[in-house]
């Protein structure tokens, strides 16, 4: 890289540290490329902050090219502005599109009526036999639990219609949460 147009030679480099320094350049071992291919303004004295600024952006120009002489953005893409963020708690949510509830027709769900409860030892499960009676938890009378994919949502009682078992529904129940 030494010797290269836009890039400081190692001897170039000291000279400049050394005169940030304040102390005499050493002399460069190699010959030194032309006026015309170093870089334009390198300094010999001066504020030292000012040296290492400039020692900076050469180098930075030289390592990334196309970062020093930036091209103009395309007039299609505006001016660059940064970028703010909205409140967003003042900001009113925008309705997406609204499907009407017939959407959910074929949906399948599991609806279950619980008559009542029993708990039953191994045992007593392994000697149930046809007539045998399971006592529940429920008086006769007493609503029924209604179950949708497991979910309490209503309760009601049992009708005979037709020959028919069927549950009349009573009460909806708030959605647990």
């Amino acid at each position: 890289m030494a010797g290269s147009d836009d890039l400081l030679t190692p001897e170039e480099i000291e000279a400049l540290m050394s005169a940030a320094r304040g102390q005499a350049a050493p002399r460069p071992a190699a010959p030194t490329p032309p006026a015309a291919s170093r870089p334009a303004a390198a300094p010999t004295a001066g504020n030292p902050e000012q040296i290492l600024q400039e020692a900076e952006s050469h180098l930075a120009a030289a390592m990334a090219p196309n970062l020093g002489g930036r091209k103009p953005l395309p007039a299609e893409l505006g001016a660059p502005a940064p970028y703010t963020f909205g409140d967003l708690l003042d900001t009113p949510a925008e309705p997406g599109p609204r499907h009407p509830l017939s959407a959910l027709e074929d949906v399948e769900l599991d609806l279950r009526i619980e008559l009542g409860r029993t708990e039953l030892l191994i045992e007593e499960v392994l000697q149930l036999r046809e007539g045998t009676v399971v006592p529940l938890d429920k008086l006769a009378g007493d609503p029924v639990d209604i179950f949708v994919n497991g979910r309490l949502i209503a309760r009601g009682e049992v009708l005979v219609l037709n020959d028919n078992f069927c549950v009349r529904i009573g009460e909806i129940l708030a959605p647990e949460r």
